[in-house]
C-alpha cells in the first residue's frame, strides 16, 4: 500500500506534472490511490500525497465517487463558505489524525479533465464536493490548506504536525 506523504515532504510543495500516459500503470495507480485513501478514511487524495507528482486525484464523498486526471477548476459561485477542513497530509504528530481548521472556499465550482480512458470529465459541484475538488486541485499546484489560514493559525498547525 502506498504511504501518505506528510507536510515537510518536498513532493507536497512541488507543482505536479500533467499525466501523459493513459496505460495499465495509470489504472493501477488510480486503484492504489483509492486503496490508500480508504485505508485512512479519507474522502479525497491527490497524486503528490502518495509521492506521485502527477496531476490526478480520486474522491469518494457524499455518494459521489470518481477520479479526475489533469483537472482544471473554474469557480462558478465565488461566495466564500467557511467550514472545518483537514488533510491526510497534515496529521497531528501524536494521534496521526488530520488537524482541522476553518477554511474559506468558493461555494460552487466546475472541475474538468479526463478519466482513465481519456474520456472528458466535467462535474459541477457545491458544498463538500466543491470543497474537496478545490482542496485536491490545490495539492496538484503544490499548496496545502494551511496556506489559506492566517499565518499564526497555520504556524500552530504546522508545529503540531
Amino acid at each position: 500500500m502506498r504511504e501518505i506523504r506528510v507536510i515537510g515532504d518536498p513532493v507536497l510543495r512541488t507543482p505536479a506534472e500533467p499525466v501523459t500516459d493513459f496505460d495499465r500503470e495509470l489504472r493501477r495507480l488510480i486503484d492504489e490511490m483509492f486503496q490508500a485513501m480508504y485505508a485512512v478514511n479519507g474522502v479525497g487524495l491527490a497524486g503528490p500525497q502518495i509521492g506521485v507528482s502527477r496531476r490526478l486525484f480520486v474522491y469518494d464523498i457524499n455518494k459521489r465517487k470518481g477520479h479526475v486526471i489533469n483537472p482544471t477548476l473554474t469557480v462558478d459561485d465565488p461566495e466564500e463558505i467557511v467550514d472545518e477542513e483537514g488533510c491526510l497530509s497534515v496529521p497531528d504528530r501524536q494521534t496521526r489524525l488530520p488537524i482541522y481548521a476553518p477554511v474559506a472556499r468558493a461555494a460552487g465550482v466546475t472541475v474538468e479533465g479526463l478519466d482513465r480512458l481519456q474520456r472528458p470529465v466535467r462535474i459541477k459541484a457545491r458544498g463538500s464536493l466543491a470543497r474537496c475538488f478545490q482542496h485536491e486541485t490545490e495539492h496538484l499546484d503544490g499548496k496545502l490548506y494551511v496556506d489559506r489560514l492566517p499565518k499564526n493559525e497555520a504556524r500552530k498547525i504546522v508545529l503540531k504536525a
